[in-house]
């Protein structure tokens, strides 16, 4: 199983998703603060795996003696978007100990839960999945993106394990290109027929009767179902609509917030311009060209056709 990350005894070991997929590098994160970069960084990346890494780096506070309430600051400093940050770090504060191997075994129990929930998940989302059908999907939700099999990606490959023949359209996901060089990775590695696309593609795709079932991740929903996801979701999701095509989120039901009433109160990251205007440390935009780079939009839950969780398939109106 494709996984980003492994507790290796003294420390966690982590899959370096930023140069994937040429090279497969792991590396050694022995403090908290490592793990903070590694979630700022996107060494780390997909609100599942961002939780069991703060899991992971309270564990390694703990371990070293830091203080619990600095590191719980440190951690969710990292990404404000995926709430799945919060709620982990959340679970490790509240605990009455704050003993290593008390923290260890509680990350250890999150991510152990976040992949039993990718297995239910995967199956209460494959049956909504035609035989035969052409599945679009964007950005990264697999394996890399959670504690093993994936969110939206594991609804795709519980499908494909059950014989229903389905093929994938895998959105580029511009600007980091998680789409292209993550998702990809994984659909080859499993062997399901896929083609990958530019985003821009999918508007086509769509209205040539090429797409039946769009589906994507969540870094946080909100109580009436608006959701946030990678930068471009809502973008498919007005085009789904428009054409009459389903289209689902898949997410455990710690992404859900129902503290916050609507999308419009999700913060948003804003990224570096870098990230646009240069590809792989290249540099294809101007010199001084002012970038707006937000790392996510929000998809209005009217849109939203399913919200698949562990514990069951949601449909509108939605009240979480």
């Amino acid at each position: 199983m494709i996984k980003p990350m492994v507790w290796a005894g003294d420390h966690l070991s982590m899959l370096d998703q930023r140069i994937l997929p040429t090279r497969e590098e792991w590396l050694a994160l022995h403090t908290y603060s490592d793990v903070a970069w590694s979630i700022r960084d996107m060494v780390v990346r997909g609100a599942p795996a961002i939780g069991v890494a703060a899991a992971y780096g309270m564990a390694l506070a703990a371990k070293a003696g830091e203080d619990r309430a600095e590191a719980a600051k440190i951690l969710a400093a990292s990404r404000p978007t995926a709430v799945n940050l919060f709620w982990a770090i959340d679970r490790v504060v509240a605990m009455s100990s704050f003993e290593f191997e008390d923290v260890l075994a509680e990350a250890q129990a999150i991510e152990a839960e976040d992949l039993a929930m990718n297995e239910t998940m995967g199956k209460h989302g494959a049956a909504l999945i035609p035989e035969g059908a052409n599945v679009l999907t964007v950005c990264n939700t697999g394996g890399l993106a959670t504690a093993g099999l994936g969110t939206a990606l594991g609804v795709i490959r519980t499908a494909y394990a059950q014989g229903k023949g389905i093929h994938v359209y895998s959105c580029e996901t511009r600007p980091r290109l998680q789409g292209l060089r993550l998702t990809a990775y994984e659909l080859s590695k499993d062997g399901i027929p896929f083609h990958s696309i530019a985003d821009g593609v999918a508007a086509s795709l769509m209205r040539a009767g090429k797409v039946q079932f769009v589906i994507a991740g969540a870094d946080r929903i909100a109580a009436n179902g608006d959701t946030a996801n990678k930068i471009g979701t809502y973008s498919l999701a007005v085009l789904a609509k428009h054409h009459g095509i389903p289209f689902a989120i898949a997410a455990p039901s710690s992404t859900l917030d129902s503290t916050l009433a609507t999308g419009d109160l999700i913060p948003i990251e804003e990224r570096s311009g870098e990230e646009l205007t240069h590809i792989e440390g290249v540099q294809v935009g101007p010199d001084g060209c002012p970038v707006y780079n937000p790392a996510f939009d929000v998809t209005p839950g009217e849109l939203i056709s399913y919200i698949i969780t562990e514990k069951g398939v949601f449909t509108g109106p939605y009240k979480f």
